[in-house]
């Protein structure tokens, strides 16, 4: 984080370490990652100086995840705070394993049986609001073939399940969010090529999971090895009702509000998300945040009930 500092602080002299220029580190927090701050940047810029990459690829992702802090509420559970973590895109995966040389082609997905599942949304006390029927591949496999010194070429299959890969709505609801619905195949055909793509090529793509296969996910980052669980925008837990004193409240970064916000993948999140900012302002009472929160969340909203999302990458058209 001292790096990022001095992005702020001596922006002349942490450019020149970062090996780029004002125009391109502009271009990348105002276009390629909106809404992200100088340590954000700073770190995509750091990140793709070490792994020897353009970062006008957008090769790499800020994803927002749930980090467990050291601080506790009044009884005793931990306080978790989101925090935009920069991972991999499956671009990057392909072009590591291009340029190692030994890459010789992916085959075909080839997909499971389809599956048809009736999935049930409840509220907070348990009560059946909506239903909704899904049809989805049951398993996708995707081999990745590798040239070896001999001349050979070895074949490196992974098998994905959809069940254990799809991102649900939210932390109370199971039901498979908008991408999940709309690309089932496409989705689970990237978890697959990106597992297969870490058999094949470890020494060069690494273990981190890919932003295609955490987006939509609860991440609870601590000091040990990701796992793969159900969410990103996870919350602190609530404080229970007989408590006295309430749990402290975690700064907020308009950045990060208007980001969170401009990512909802539903308008229940959506409202959550809106909610928790917009209060947070108030207390403050910053009318100039406030307004942009509340910008942001009219926008989204069109977005969200008109469906201009690509279905292709996810992003609003």
């Amino acid at each position: 984080m001292a790096l990022a500092n001095q992005v702020m602080h001596k922006p002349v002299n942490a450019l020149a370490t970062l090996n780029t220029d004002e125009n391109t580190f502009r271009v990348l927090q105002e276009t390629l990652y909106p809404g992200s701050t100088d340590q954000e940047v700073a770190m995509i810029l750091g990140y793709c100086k070490a792994r020897k990459i353009d970062p006008i690829l957008k090769p790499v992702h800020l994803v927002p995840m749930s980090v467990k802090t050291d601080k506790t509420d009044s009884t005793g559970k931990a306080i978790y705070e989101r925090k935009n973590v920069i991972m991999p895109g499956i671009g990057l995966y392909r072009i590591d394993a291009s340029r190692s040389g030994q890459y010789a082609g992916v085959d075909e997905p080839q997909f499971g049986e389809d599956v048809k599942e009736e999935f049930v949304t409840k509220d907070k006390q348990g009560k059946v609001t909506s239903k909704l029927s899904v049809t989805f591949p049951k398993w996708c496999k995707v081999t990745v073939r590798k040239l070896l010194p001999n001349g050979e070429i070895a074949l490196f299959t992974a098998k994905e399940y959809w069940k254990e890969n799809y991102a649900s709505k939210s932390k109370w609801d199971d039901t498979p969010n908008d991408m999940w619905c709309k690309r089932s195949y496409g989705q689970l055909a990237k978890c697959a090529e990106a597992q297969a793509l870490r058999k094949a090529f470890p020494d060069v793509v690494g273990n981190e999971y890919t932003k295609e296969e955490m987006e939509g996910k609860n991440f609870h980052h601590e000091d040990v090895a990701p796992a793969k669980t159900n969410r990103t925008f996870d919350q602190p837990a609530e404080p229970k009702k007989e408590t006295v004193s309430a749990a402290p409240v975690e700064p907020h970064e308009i950045g990060k509000d208007l980001m969170d916000i401009s990512w909802a993948g539903t308008v229940d999140e959506l409202q959550e998300i809106y909610t928790s900012a917009y209060k947070y302002w108030m207390n403050l009472k910053n009318r100039e945040n406030m307004n942009k929160v509340v910008e942001a969340k009219d926008k989204r909203k069109l977005e969200l009930e008109s469906e201009t999302i690509n279905p292709e990458t996810g992003e609003i058209k």
